[in-house]
């Protein structure tokens, strides 16, 4: 080119003649056509100042033209040449540029973990206010948090927390009408009520529970007071049983399995428990399982804050708390409670055998006085009598509960904000409404927040915001019985969820204290949560963030924060059962329990109280973290969701197998199909990523296809190869039954134990190399089905299995 250049550059100055080419008007039948004409011009000749409509004339041989010497003709074929050139490697040049920066965006690696990072600029989608300009993050944010009143939450918890609302009850029913009309003022897009018939468990006040002390010879006498007879099991097993007593801690397995080791045997006997760490039905089904007769069940004073400004649990308190291991109506499992409804004949696996009772720390330090035998471990001390609390056994008891089952109708009540463009895509937040008692902390703080954001977002919808997601506020009923109102729902509704429902966030539980902050979450969430930890300001420590208070205390962020889904959480049937996302967020109190839930003195001036006057700023903290995850969870363009986490949750549950890897190898057992399947879930993911960054930010086809894949990946992760009828809780890593990796765990620790038999296993003894490759089978290819989902069309699959 610089040659050739060159050349011209010569043959310009040996030219004394200009050329150009110009464009005149073309008379007579070929008007309108453009003519091209070669015209020599003396040098400082003026140009046309004029141009009219033309023909283009091709140009003529330097030799055909009269009146011009015929001088070196290459050169002026190079000066014709030359535009032809330059514009040639200007198209090379841009090609080049355009397929060097595509090559680029697709193959880095760093850029492309951007996409799972929520930020203020990227992968944020703007909207228009009312005056049609342009909303953007921030924008929303500050529209949000004006329109949020911190006033308004504090009195309805209080209003709330004043009313009746046992779930059947009249009380309830004029609550239920109250919220409805409250959804319906806000000019929602929907507003509607689904009702159940379900069966719920109530005590008997013309036979209430009793518990009665039996001598030696088996002789039943006196009965202790039980000070409050409301207070009770649902779900616990009806009718009579006798048995020595013997304290077992929380009743957990292991303490069970302590209990054994020190030589007193739960079996045919009554055990003591006390509340926390798990849930009472777990406490049952554990007790049951290690061949127990029935259960009491008291709280520890021990286990709460012993800090004299704060107030603490009466020792004449009981603790309500349903025994059915599981969620929903446990008489129609699997089946949604609509009237008329046929039922089967059958009850869910999770219903106790055993009767089960609360008792209060007054009856329960005159048991513990009575208990002989080997001195409990120092962890198992509590603060109840003067002296060290003893295993057992005991004297005889005689414990029987009456309860009888209602069928109850139970209403959860809907409001919704259709999305703009993916209306048929559902972020559901909801809150229980019921209570047994007060339930100021248990409810009415959960129910504050849901009315407080339902107005919060109408209100923002006049202004300007509109969804790209519909938003689904639900007030749910029946949650003191096991989150019957939200499973049913689900139940109901599953085939339909499983493809709409992003996300479910639960307001349940919310506000137990205001030292430290729990996420009960799935780790596709875990990104998302901490992007909005950094966006609220901490309700007790002024100036911080409150992401900040929690680095603080423990830099590694989600190992302070971040916690599994409990099943006595209405978030834990959302993803343990439907494949939904879920969250449930608390404030919780340093290191003790929160002692008035689930009992009558769970008042607002209780919460108050343990508070110490800061239950505004705790509930206004939640309100704002649960709203802002709303917004970004309904109006983000690509969904929010860290869908490669599961590979590092593989990664970890991986590294417990492999404790079990010379064992294994030693029977010929081996656990590669597991390591495979996890290594093309990574490749799966990583590569949606890829495709992720290098498409079109704006084509909607393509941004709903991702969408689309990346809300479903918890869905992925229940098995497809067990009944939802059999093992409802079909999730391999929240679940429970044969099919998740806890079980398989459990069963790979007979290689070690030198019991026959443990609790939940087969009657066969030991080690089961069949029951072994069947569970390994159910996990693997569960995961591997993940692997391939994430892959999106079967023509992109590429595997090694």
């Amino acid at each position: 080119m610089e040659r050739l250049w060159g050349l011209l550059q010569r043959v310009q100055q040996l030219s004394p003649i200009s050329s150009q080419t110009v464009y005149q008007r073309v008379e007579g039948p070929r008007k309108g056509r453009l003519e091209e004409e070669e015209e020599d011009r003396e040098e400082g000749a003026e140009t046309l100042a004029h141009f009219c409509p033309m023909e283009l004339k091709g140009p003529e041989s330097l030799g055909s033209r009269p009146g011009q010497p015929n001088l070196i003709p290459w050169a002026a074929a190079g000066r014709r040449a030359a535009p032809y050139l330059v514009l040639t490697a200007l198209l090379i040049f841009t090609g080049a540029f355009l397929l060097g920066y595509v090559a680029f965006r697709g193959s880095c690696q760093t850029c492309g973990d951007s996409v799972l990072v929520v930020s203020e600029d990227v992968n944020y989608e703007t909207g228009l206010d009312s005056h049609g300009g342009t909303l953007y993050w921030n924008d929303l944010q500050a529209m949000f948090l004006r329109f949020l009143g911190e006033g308004r939450l504090e009195d309805t918890i209080r209003q709330t927390s004043l009313r009746e609302r046992v779930a059947g009850s009249a009380g309830m029913a004029a609550l239920t009408q109250d919220i409805r009309v409250a959804f319906s003022r806000q000019k929602l897009d929907h507003v509607w009520t689904d009702t159940h018939y379900v069966g719920l468990q109530f005590p008997d006040p013309a036979h209430p529970n009793t518990l009665r002390w039996v001598d030696e010879a088996g002789k039943v006498g006196e009965q202790l007071p039980l000070e409050d007879p409301d207070v009770y099991c649902p779900y616990s097993a009806i009718g009579n049983v006798t048995g020595e007593l013997v304290y077992a801690h929380y009743g957990r397995p292991e303490d069970l399995q302590e209990l054994r080791a020190r030589g007193v045997d739960p079996a045919g006997r009554l055990l003591l428990v006390r509340v926390g760490v798990i849930s009472f039905a777990q406490k049952v089904t554990n007790a049951q399982d290690f061949g127990a007769r029935g259960v009491l069940i008291y709280p520890e004073p021990a286990d709460f804050s012993q800090d004299p400004h704060k107030p603490s649990l009466s020792s004449q308190q009981a603790v309500y708390g349903h025994v059915h291991l599981g969620t929903g109506d446990p008489y129609t499992p699997g089946f949604p409670s609509f009237n008329q409804t046929q039922f089967p004949p059958v009850t869910s696996s999770g219903l106790p055998s055993i009767p089960a009772q609360p008792i209060s720390a007054d009856i329960a330090s005159r048991l513990l006085r009575k208990l002989k035998g080997p001195v409990a471990p120092q962890e198992w001390q509590g603060r109840l009598l003067g002296s060290p609390y003893h295993l057992g056994p005991g004297p005889g008891m005689r414990l029987e509960v009456n309860n009888h089952r209602t069928s109850t109708p139970i209403n959860n009540i809907f409001g919704c904000i259709e999305g703009r463009s993916e209306p048929d895509h559902y972020v559901v937040i909801g809150a229980q409404r019921d209570a047994w008692g007060p339930g100021a902390a248990k409810s009415a703080v959960g129910t504050a927040i849901l009315l407080e954001l339902v107005q919060t977002f109408a209100s923002m919808v006049n202004n300007g915001f509109r969804p790209r997601r519909s938003l689904l506020f639900i007030s749910w009923d029946g949650g003191d019985f096991g989150s019957v109102g939200s499973t049913e729902w689900l139940e109901g509704y599953l085939s339909v969820l499983h493809l709409k429902a992003v996300v479910y966030v639960s307001l349940d539980n919310a506000v137990l204290g205001d030292d430290k902050f729990h996420a009960k979450t799935s780790p596709l969430l875990t990104s998302l949560i901490e992007s909005v930890l950094k966006q609220v300001d901490s309700p007790n420590h002024s100036g911080q963030t409150l992401y900040e208070q929690v680095v603080f205390t423990n830099p590694i962020w989600d190992a302070e924060v971040i916690r599994p889904l409990p099943m006595d959480s209405s978030a834990y049937s959302f993803t343990a059962f439907a494949g939904v996302p879920a969250v449930e967020f608390s404030f919780m109190e340093e290191d003790q329990a929160y002692p008035f839930l689930h009992t009558k003195e769970d008042t607002y001036e209780k919460l108050h109280q343990v508070l110490q006057g800061r239950l505004p700023a705790v509930a206004q903290a939640v309100a704002q973290l649960a709203g802002q995850l709303l917004i970004r969870l309904s109006h983000d363009r690509l969904l929010p969701l860290d869908f490669g986490r599961y590979g590092d949750v593989v990664l970890r549950h991986i590294g417990n197998l492999n404790e079990f890897s010379g064992e294994l190898k030693a029977r010929g057992l081996t656990l590669q199909w597991v390591y495979s399947a996890r290594g093309d879930y990574i490749r799966a993911a990583e590569k949606l990523r890829q495709e992720i960054y290098s498409s079109e930010e704006r084509d909607e086809r393509l941004t709903r296809m991702y969408n689309v894949r990346i809300m479903r990946v918890e869905f992925y992760f229940l098995s497809q190869y067990v009944s939802p009828a059999d093992s409802p809780f079909r999730h391999i890593f929240l679940g429970r039954g044969d099919h998740t990796l806890g079980a398989l765990l459990d069963h790979l620790r007979l290689l070690r134990s030198n019991s026959s038999r443990t609790p939940g296993a087969p009657s066969s003894a030991g080690f089961q190399e069949s029951r072994f490759r069947r569970q390994l089978a159910l996990l693997t290819w569960t995961l591997q089905g993940a692997a391939n989902a994430l892959s999106g069309d079967v023509w992109n699959i590429d595997n090694n299995f």
